[in-house]
């Protein structure tokens, strides 16, 4: 019992004296809008234009900001689609085609899509009335814009993901997340996973988009987690347990005062060591600064080096 409750007190203390940090730095990334301009000349990539422009639908309370079902219509063509069935500007657009319309990359990816019906059926929400527009979309040309291949997540899953339409009987239209491309040690290959797979809800909530998955992913999760995958492919949905990148980590601080302190540094690379430190001076001291060393011996020798070079004091 003795020698377990001192196992237990050296845990504790060694808790508190030891730090670390990921032994590889994640990289810094920026997470992108849902909806991205990737040409200054106007030109698009969509196969039909439905005449607006819509953006995420967010509450107006300036204290208790939150996302809403829908998209907002932000602008209207004057001669357009929308226009011609009667949409206004602040209008609500619950679904289209009965593909709920949570974001405005599902509404991209309608006018994407490869259907060559250019007739659309959409729920709009005004005030407090609900109702359906007929729609009648414009077919475009093909354009020479720049075209989006996928969405990035070169952190936690190491893959591209393109948002996809997709159908499964018994539900409505389901706007997910296609595995477009994996990168360097992905973590999704092990899992199962293939490219191709569709990635439909994240830990049980079904997601909107390639860049709502990305977003959940890098902001509510840690590196080296487990989250849960629900993956359509084939014809069936199953769930699959994902293993998020984990960059590991290494001791960034060791203290056991006066006797020893130890601390390393990434950038710039540095390290520094002092064995017994009595205040005014230490038994003995190290510190590097990237290629520079310098040691010193009860504070009175003292010696340095950098590149080769020996400097005595």
């Amino acid at each position: 019992m003795k020698l377990q409750f001192v196992g237990l007190l050296c845990m504790l203390t060694l808790q508190h004296c030891v730090s670390y940090e990921p032994l590889v730095l994640a990289p810094a990334i920026t997470l992108s809008p849902e909806l991205v301009s990737l040409s200054s000349n106007g030109g698009n990539d969509d196969r039909v234009d439905f005449g607006f422009e819509v953006g995420v639908n967010e509450s107006d309370s300036l204290f208790n900001i939150e996302v809403l079902p829908g998209v907002r219509v932000r602008t209207i063509e004057p001669s357009g689609p929308a226009n011609s069935a009667g949409l206004k500007v602040g209008d609500i657009i619950l679904s289209i085609d009965d593909t709920p319309t949570d974001h405005p990359d599902t509404v991209t990816a309608l006018q994407q899509s490869e259907n060559n019906d250019l007739n659309f059926e959409l729920k709009v929400r005004r005030g407090t009335v609900v109702f359906q527009a007929g729609m009648l979309a414009r077919a475009l040309s093909p354009s020479i814009a720049p075209l989006e291949l996928y969405r990035a997540d070169p952190i936690a899953t190491k893959a591209g993901y393109q948002t996809e339409l997709v159908q499964i009987a018994g539900r409505p239209g389901l706007a997910a997340a296609k595995i477009i491309e994996f990168f360097p040690n992905s973590p999704l290959p092990s899992a199962g996973l293939t490219e191709g797979d569709i990635v439909i809800a994240l830990n049980g909530v079904e997601l909107n988009s390639a860049q709502d998955l990305i977003n959940r992913l890098i902001q509510d999760h840690e590196l080296g987690s487990s989250v849960e995958f629900t993956v359509f492919s084939a014809g069936n949905i199953r769930p699959v347990t994902v293993q998020l990148w984990n960059p590991g980590r290494r001791i960034s601080k060791l203290s056991f005062s006066p006797l020893l302190n130890y601390e390393t540094g990434f950038n710039p690379q540095t390290t520094k060591f002092t064995l017994l430190n009595l205040w005014l001076f230490s038994l003995y001291s190290f510190n590097q600064v990237e290629e520079e060393k310098s040691h010193s011996i009860l504070g009175l020798i003292n010696y340095s080096s950098d590149l080769g070079e020996l400097n005595e004091e």
